[in-house]
């Protein structure tokens, strides 16, 4: 794991370890689960949702 800390800043500086577009999902260098609907499951157990996600890069 990289020294990046989980948030909706540092996600975007995060980088991918692991990529599974099959499967609609990547692992990211900070633990972070990412899914191609933007939806985000954090290594604190926290969910963001696609919608929620969206809203706040906007």
């Amino acid at each position: 794991m990289c020294s990046h800390q989980t948030s909706s800043f540092d996600t975007a500086a995060s980088h991918v370890v692991a990529a599974h577009p099959e499967q609609g999902w990547s692992l990211l260098c900070d633990g972070a689960i990412v899914f191609d609907d933007t939806g985000e499951l954090r290594p604190d157990g926290s969910a963001v949702g696609p919608v929620e996600r969206l809203a706040m890069a906007a």
